[in-house]
């Protein structure tokens, strides 16, 4: 949108509720200690799992005056193009063991046994594409039906990766909250299971479930890094819709090293900016976000931030960012076309955002009050996730072939000075 481009590339709200010390009691409850150790074994019982690659641009990590940029591209994982599969498929496992009574082996859950105990289940779920996917493709391997809905303004690439999956569509004349309502109230006329990323009153367990799915993400990463001779990042970008992610990467590191955890930066789309708007009200609460939620980060619309997440990030996250469309956009071109001896990456728009926003902060004179208050400099490394890689052709081409949402005068770098401010 034109009254977009006008605007600066990072807007960003110190959080001013963090805490050296999180809420052990409910961090303990949604993030259980080794329950990563938990999810990364199920994942690895998936035909097909492998870690997902972290790749270093060292090259442009110098540009910047950083010590390192760490890129974990969740482009390939099970070829499915995102990081959600991991969340969804554990949710699904867990309460299909729940159901059984046990835990069971993957390969026990295919058995014809198995499935005469558990019946006819339908899992349903609400998405703006990824993890609909995700919900689609681990209910169909297991043998179960799906349903997906979807909001209107969803892309038909989107929809159909969807439903090439397995899943039957619904599309909802609405935005993504919509559609969260929608197929809770469906689910409970019809008898489905709702698996969602974000929780309501009396709907927290699938979305723990979730959230721990993904910290198998933060496991493998643990262990690439140490082949590097790195304990930990310094810092951590993380992109946030809901703020499952966010809050599970978050409250993992939490988990994993305390104090000594990394500076966790939270990074929204201007147009869809609830966490941030939540940490502004300083009450402590989650807070809904008016509007149509117009962006390209598809991945990102969500006007509701998950309570359940929202707990965790509202202890541990320093720092709120909010960015427009040109910011992703600029990160996509630049994963696509990098410094000589960096590697090539694959990245939608809700994947590229975060690497557009470490960018204007190390260049953009406007910055320069945060990059001192997160103490980024040259001994920092810098951990990245590219949540998604190419999700919808038309827009992937439309930015990075055709220049589409550029990047405005007043923000655009000269050689390797400053942008202005």
């Amino acid at each position: 949108m034109e009254t977009e481009r006008v605007l600066p590339p990072v807007q960003w709200t110190l959080n001013e509720r963090v805490k050296p010390k999180a809420d052990d009691a409910f961090m303990e409850d949604a993030l259980p200690a080794g329950v990563a150790l938990q999810a990364r074994k199920f994942h690895r019982q998936i035909e097909g799992y492998r870690m997902s690659p972290l790749k270093s641009l060292g090259h442009l990590a110098q540009m910047l005056n950083l010590g390192g940029i760490w890129v974990k591209d969740e482009s390939v994982r099970l070829s499915l193009n995102s990081f959600k599969v991991l969340g969804g498929s554990f949710a699904i496992y867990r309460y299909v063991a729940q159901q059984l009574g046990s835990d069971v082996p993957v390969t026990e859950l295919l058995t014809e046994e198995t499935r005469r105990k558990l019946g006819n289940l339908v899992f349903a779920t609400a998405t703006d594409g990824n993890h609909g996917r995700g919900i689609a493709w681990s209910a169909t391997r297991l043998g179960f039906r799906s349903v997906v809905y979807v909001h209107k303004h969803t892309s038909e690439a989107r929809i159909d990766a969807i439903r090439r999956n397995g899943a039957e569509i619904v599309v909802v004349d609405g935005t993504y909250d919509d559609a969260v309502r929608r197929v809770c109230s469906d689910a409970a006329r019809n008898g489905w299971q709702v698996i969602s990323d974000t929780s309501w009153a009396g709907y927290e367990d699938i979305p723990k479930w979730v959230m721990q799915g993904y910290t198998t993400l933060v496991a493998e990463t643990q262990e690439q890094l140490a082949g590097q001779g790195l304990a930990r990042p310094s810092h951590v970008f993380v992109q946030a819709g809901v703020g499952a992610l966010a809050a599970s990467v978050m409250g993992a590191y939490h988990q994993l090293m305390g104090v000594d955890r990394p500076k966790m930066v939270v990074v929204e789309p201007v147009a869809a900016a609830c966490l941030s708007l939540s940490a502004q009200q300083k009450d402590g609460n989650p807070h809904h976000f008016e509007g149509g939620l117009e962006t390209i980060m598809a991945g990102l619309a969500c006007g509701d931030p998950s309570p359940l997440a929202w707990n965790i990030l509202r202890d541990c996250a320093d720092v709120f960012a909010v960015c427009p469309d040109y910011v992703a956009a600029k990160g996509m071109r630049v994963y696509a076309a990098p410094l000589a001896g960096d590697p090539f990456l694959v990245s939608g728009e809700s994947g590229a955002v975060t690497l557009g926003a470490l960018m204007y902060l190390m260049q953009w004179d406007g910055a320069h009050a945060l990059r001192e208050t997160l103490g980024l400099g040259p001994d920092s490394q810098v951990l990245l996730i590219n949540t998604e890689g190419n999700t919808d052709p038309d827009e992937f081409r439309r930015v990075v072939w055709e220049g589409a949402d550029p990047v405005p005068q007043p923000y655009k770098a000269h050689g390797q000075r400053a942008f202005g401010g």
